[in-house]
This record gives structure tokens, C-alpha cells and sequence, in this order.
């Protein structure tokens, strides 16, 4: 059976319908109050860093996660104040992401252009997983 329309096209649809951040201007969101950041690279990806403080959210799980009436939901996503800003390896599966979550009704959803292979390339702030483990890990006594 022959493809009837390409991953091109549909990324190139989902970005024609949500918001992009720049690089540069997500790197100004880090930290930002009512901004939540979610890496939806597979976990696999995550060991070459991640962005400080961001969700994990595997895009194989995200409409799971995301929606409340899912035996896998995350209460992280049920605050409706907040904009949730995706990214992935390179910009086109959070693209594609963020067009599913708004498919589901969340309007408060973006990605960010390029995604973490550009947000290195711009010098972002980034931490490994072993940094944010033991940043969460209890102090010695």
C-alpha cells in the first residue's frame, strides 16, 4: 500500500497549526513561571542531557499521559494556567506532539524549532540525568 502523504507533509501541517518558539527565545523560558518543559525523546535519548527542569513525557505515552481519563495520566498536565512547551531530538516530533495534544482540546501547548540538537547548538542550559538525581537526592547528614 502506498503512502498517500509523507512525515514532510505531516510535520509541515502541525506547524502551520501550533506555536514554535525559537531557540533562542525557549532558552529564555527556563525557570519561567506558568512555562512547564516537556522533553518528549525516548528515554534512550534522554542519557545525552536533557533541559533543567523538564518533564519527561515519551511521546509513545504523551495523549496517555496528558489525558484524565487515562489509567496512565500525570496530574503534571492538569494545570490549565500553564504553557506547555515540547521539544524533541530535532523539532519535528514535537511538532507533530503538540498538533495531537491540541487535536485533544489543549490550546496551551508549543514546541520549540530545532529541539535539543539546536538548543545544545545555542549553548542552553542542559544537565544529565545523573546531576538531576542527585540534585532530588536528600542531603547527608
Amino acid at each position: 500500500m502506498p503512502i498517500t502523504k509523507g512525515f514532510r507533509a505531516l510535520v509541515d501541517e502541525a506547524l502551520a497549526e501550533v506555536k514554535t518558539y525559537s531557540t533562542a527565545d525557549a532558552i529564555g523560558l527556563v525557570g519561567k513561571p506558568g512555562v512547564h518543559l516537556v522533553d518528549i525523546r525516548d528515554p534512550r535519548e534522554l542519557t545525552n542531557g536533557l533541559v533543567p527542569g523538564a518533564f519527561p513525557a515519551p511521546r509513545g505515552m504523551l495523549e496517555f499521559w496528558v489525558d484524565p481519563a487515562s489509567p496512565y495520566h500525570k496530574p503534571f498536565f492538569d494545570d490549565e494556567n500553564a504553557e506547555y512547551v515540547l521539544y524533541c531530538g530535532g523539532g519535528w516530533r514535537s511538532a507533530l506532539a503538540a498538533k495531537a495534544l491540541q487535536d485533544m482540546g489543549m490550546t496551551n501547548v508549543a514546541h520549540i524549532d530545532g529541539g535539543y540538537g539546536e538548543w545544545v547548538k545555542q549553548g542552553g542550559p542542559t544537565e544529565t540525568l545523573e546531576q538531576r538525581k542527585a540534585a532530588k537526592a536528600p542531603a547527608a547528614s
